[in-house]
């Protein structure tokens, strides 16, 4: 299944009131969108340096954060549209130093300076907002804070049900100044067929076509995958070579 807007269902994912009422609902539980840390460490230990200052949004009560310390980074900013689930979590964290929470909405982070993070890590918060309302307002909002908090060379990494024909128009505007590497990673109990003989590493990159569409003979081995890009902030010197994917009505 690849979420795009047709994914969504009836609720309004880019709302708090939704949040808050789910995580009062969720009180003292700990839950991961799509992929724990442990299926998602080789990717970050390769792009996000221990040293990193990240910025994790859209955090939830994940335990992301929580592993990603344990496995040695020292700075981690968490953020979520839910003053239910930060209040939770500062409690729940509050003598960890390594992992800090604010109440935020990913639209709107100006309270963060320019250039604030070497990292920003989003599993599942652009999904979300594709599937509120005004997504494509919404997508562009998050997205352009995102490179504008990220430093020249910083990392943005998304973890996305959707395919580069709903996500690359979004991500390839120039003024985000990204280039962009694509994984395919199956979700964590998927199992090739039995007789299957594919030697396919899912730690390999994943080629974008020119149009920023998978290619033809790409085969998604689980329909239910993940998408991980890698959005690498450039500087200027490096804009004349990025390409750009027209949106169109069909992923808007």
């Amino acid at each position: 299944m690849y979420w795009d807007v047709s994914s969504c269902n009836t609720y309004n994912y880019g709302d708090a009131v939704f949040w808050d009422a789910r995580y009062v609902q969720e009180a003292g539980g700990a839950f991961d969108w799509y992929q724990r840390y442990s299926s998602l460490r080789p990717f970050v230990r390769n792009y996000v340096p221990t040293s990193s200052r990240v910025l994790m949004v859209g955090c939830g009560n994940a335990l992301m954060s929580e592993d990603m310390v344990k496995d040695g980074y020292q700075d981690i900013m968490n953020i979520d549209i839910s003053s239910v689930v930060i209040d939770m979590m500062r409690r729940k964290y509050e003598y960890i130093p390594q992992m800090k929470y604010m109440q935020m909405d990913v639209r709107d982070m100006s309270f963060f300076p320019d250039e604030s993070f070497d990292s920003v890590i989003d599993k599942g918060t652009l999904d979300s907002l594709m599937c509120g309302t005004n997504a494509s307002i919404s997508a562009s909002r998050m997205l352009g804070e995102v490179s504008r908090l990220l430093k020249p060379g910083g990392i943005y990494m998304l973890i996305t049900y959707g395919d580069p024909s709903a996500r690359m128009p979004h991500l390839s505007r120039p003024a985000y100044n990204w280039t962009i590497v694509l994984y395919n990673l199956p979700k964590p109990d998927f199992k090739r067929p039995a007789g299957s003989s594919s030697t396919k590493s899912y730690l390999e990159p994943v080629p974008i076509t020119d149009k920023g569409l998978l290619p033809a003979d790409f085969v998604v081995e689980d329909p239910d995958s993940h998408f991980i890009y890698i959005c690498k902030k450039t500087d200027d010197t490096e804009l004349s070579n990025l390409p750009d994917y027209p949106l169109t009505a069909e992923i808007l």
